[in-house]
């Protein structure tokens, strides 16, 4: 491996390695590395592959729980969904790429978690979304927001896999940075689920699917673990190029691959293409891999072999079979024309050997490029000034009650979705049984009759304001998501978006969100089975809100007892249950509407309390006795009550009593509170010596009329209608 111009430490800090980390790269050969070698460590080394700012926090987050088949540490988590089938889930980003190349990173990101999800031997059922972008103001934003969800409808509806739910804000602190966060879903039964981890000695590796080129060089460390500037449009050669076809074929040669037991293991190439996938199987399976570059089928002439170790092209996947299996294997992958080859082989070296053949151009301990990457200690420290200036006001403060209530509905933050969910195919493989705009939560079917929901969710603002409440917030409102669907959570997956986890406010913001979505999903019983941590979301503008998305799937019984959000009945009666407190404006849509700075702080969450008025709502679902169930979030009760109407098509008079401060009552926000109808009596019965329940009046009509004290708000649907429909210019 002799090289007379062998790559300089600061050839290195321009992979995105430090000066120090260079020279614990050289301690760990003995040596100085070679092109190929400085190449794969610096992005086995990177925070987007390492977690090197993350993972000690990460291990504090619980992981085990009685529905939990596979945890952290695999291409994705499982579930036991009942009656032999597993639910493998995960959520991962593509923020940067986004920001850089929106279609293409969108949809490369959708592509990279559906092969998360088959590499587990799972046919994926279900894509949900979690974006975020400035406002629609703002040219760059409605560009970024046009072409990302339009990345995500072409790789999703091309390979049939419905996007079923998802969500959208809007916020200045993401113009520069916007976020993509897709979540997938997928079966298996659990005599088909199967491992990353390489074992066998002189077993083979076989790469099939797309050939291999230049695009993505550098993804996972130039782009993905540094600060956005003012060189982004040069970074645009990063981004990866998808084909969604290709992908819909190296699915189902995959699943034939296991269903024949031609297989050993499986993986997928993601961030750092082979480098990554080679040696995570290798360390999983605790031994050695020798890769032949000179097999591994281009698309582009003259590759050096760096280009081929770290190139992320797409549709690609890695597996292990015996080397009587071999022509077994290639006979599968020529008849779904996804070009097999067999580039190496399994060893008792415990290192990763690159040849170019029969050159040995690379040589690494595997410990050392997966395993021994520095671990860095953050140093947290609460702001003691505002990170985040005060919104532009759109609405004057002494806007009158129903001014504020058409304000807050045709908000970029709660007007209607539907303009971008149409985009996407949401019943294609016909398990969908609640479509967005529906239910709270998506619900899919399965064969049994029993049912999968879903939900993903993270208010940036709330959290902004309290890393520790707002993210115990965020995981509440998925649980409570799925309640109105009548679901029980098996598990969660998260997104950690955060800033420069180096500077100690971003890192007292993340502590304090990891900490935050511990205790939420151990009260919850829901653990976490894996995830993904996207840092150095932010520019020269600043750091974006901390936004940990939690995803989250749940069981239930009888999938045609899901509930719905809209009104059903006319003369049904309306509820308010679960709130004993008074909500509060602090941070709320209302707030940011009136150009409000954020608050110090958010007012405590009883977790328990919400929890047990979760189970009243699951329990009335399951047995019928609601005919719609809506959990209160941004704008609060009038906002909930509003979307109950228009979901439905129905109006509703109530009386909430009498206030000292009619805005927090209709507008306030917090966790627990939920907005049901049905019968008088069946909602009077939901009441326990834990749970208030509060009935307020009876739907009907078609004007929407609330009673707070002496004032009065009637608006007719027609234009709480049009009000909601204020996105929908943005999707012509």
């Amino acid at each position: 491996m002799s090289d007379p111009t062998l790559p300089t430490v600061e050839d290195a800090v321009k992979l995105g390695l430090t000066r120090d980390e260079y020279a614990l790269v050289c301690e760990k050969l003995g040596r100085e590395p070679v092109q190929v070698e400085l190449a794969m460590f610096s992005l086995m080394w990177s925070e987007h592959c390492a977690y090197k700012h993350s993972k000690k926090l990460l291990k504090t987050l619980p992981t085990e729980g009685k529905a939990v088949v596979m945890g952290p540490g695999e291409n994705a988590g499982a579930v036991d969904a009942g009656n032999d089938l597993i639910c493998v889930f995960k959520v991962e980003s593509h923020n940067h790429p986004s920001a850089v190349e929106p279609f293409q990173g969108a949809a490369t990101g959708v592509g990279g978690i559906l092969r998360d999800i088959f590499a587990l031997g799972a046919r994926p059922i279900a894509i949900l979304d979690s974006l975020r972008f400035g406002e629609p103001t703002s040219d760059r934003s409605r560009y970024l927001l046009d072409r990302a969800v339009a990345g995500i409808g072409h790789y999703g509806n091309s390979m049939g896999v419905p996007t079923i739910g998802g969500e959208v804000y809007f916020e200045p602190a993401y113009e520069t940075n916007c976020l993509v966060n897709a979540m997938a879903m997928g079966l298996v039964t659990k005599e088909t689920l199967i491992r990353s981890a390489a074992t066998g000695l002189g077993n083979v590796i076989v790469l099939f699917g797309a050939s291999t080129g230049r695009d993505g060089i550098g993804g996972a460390s130039v782009l993905a673990s540094a600060e956005l500037g003012e060189d982004d449009a040069d970074k645009r050669p990063t981004v990866q190029v998808g084909d969604p076809f290709e992908e819909a074929k190296l699915v189902e040669c995959s699943l034939e691959l296991l269903e024949l037991g031609l297989l050993v293991s499986l993986q997928d190439l993601g961030a750092a293409g082979l480098t990554s996938s080679a040696s995570e199987m290798a360390s999983k399976g605790e031994v050695g891999i020798d890769i032949d570059i000179a097999k591994v089928p281009l698309r582009e002439a003259d590759m050096e072999p760096f280009e081929i170790m770290v190139s992320e092209s797409q549709e690609r996947m890695l597996c292990v079979c015996t080397p009587e299996n071999v022509d077994a294997v290639i006979a599968v992958t020529d008849k779904w024309e996804v070009h097999g080859t067999a580039i190496g082989t399994v060893t008792d070296t415990r290192a990763m050997r690159i040849f170019r053949g029969e050159d040995l151009v690379g040589e690494m301990p595997v410990d050392a490029l997966v395993d021994d990457c520095p671990l860095y200690d953050l140093h947290p420290e609460k702001p003691s000034e505002p990170l985040y200036a005060a919104p532009e006001a759109t609405l004057d403060a002494d806007a009158s009650l129903t001014d504020t209530l058409l304000a807050l509905v045709g908000s970029p933050n709660i007007a209607s979705r539907l303009p971008l969910f149409q985009q996407y195919d949401w019943i294609v493989q016909s398990r969908t049984v609640r479509r967005p705009g529906d239910c709270d939560a998506a619900v899919l079917a399965l064969p049994a009759g029993n049912g999968l929901a879903a939900s993903i969710d993270c208010n940036g603002r709330r959290v902004a304001a309290d890393p520790y409440t707002g993210t115990v917030e965020a995981a509440l409102e998925c649980a409570s998501n799925l309640a109105c669907a009548g679901a029980l959570p098996l598990g969660t997956t998260n997104n950690l978006n955060f800033g420069n986890p180096e500077k100690p406010e971003i890192a007292w913001q993340l502590t304090e969100a990891v900490r935050g979505l511990g205790d939420a999903c151990r009260a919850l019983e829901a653990p976490i089975v894996g995830g993904n941590v996207s840092l150095y979301n932010q520019g020269a503008d600043g750091p974006i809100y901390p936004t940990p998305v939690v995803g989250m799937v749940g069981e239930l019984p009888d999938v045609d007892a899901a509930g719905l959000l809209g009104f059903q009945e006319e003369g049904d009666a309306v509820a308010l249950v679960g709130w004993k407190a008074a909500p509060s404006l602090a941070a709320s849509e209302l707030a940011k509407l009136r150009g409000e700075a954020l608050p110090d702080g958010l007012p405590a969450v009883d977790i328990d309390h919400v929890m047990a008025t979760q189970a009243v709502i699951r329990d009335a679902v399951r047995s019928g006795a609601l005919a719609s169930a809506h959990d209160i979030a941004e704008g609060g009760f009038a906002v909930a009550v509003t979307e109950a109407c228009l979901a439905g098509g129905l109006g509703a008079t109530l009386k909430l009593g009498d206030t000292d401060d009619p805005f927090t009552r209709l507008f306030g926000e917090a966790p627990g509170g939920f907005v049901v109808s049905g019968p008088a009596d069946a909602l009077q019965a939901l009441a326990t010596d834990g749970v208030p329940v509060h009935v307020l009046g009876e739907v009907g009509g078609e004007v929407l009329t609330l009673a707070v004290g002496d004032d009065l708000v009637t608006v007719p649907l027609e234009q709480l209608t049009a009000a909601h429909a204020a996105l929908a210019p943005l999707f012509p």
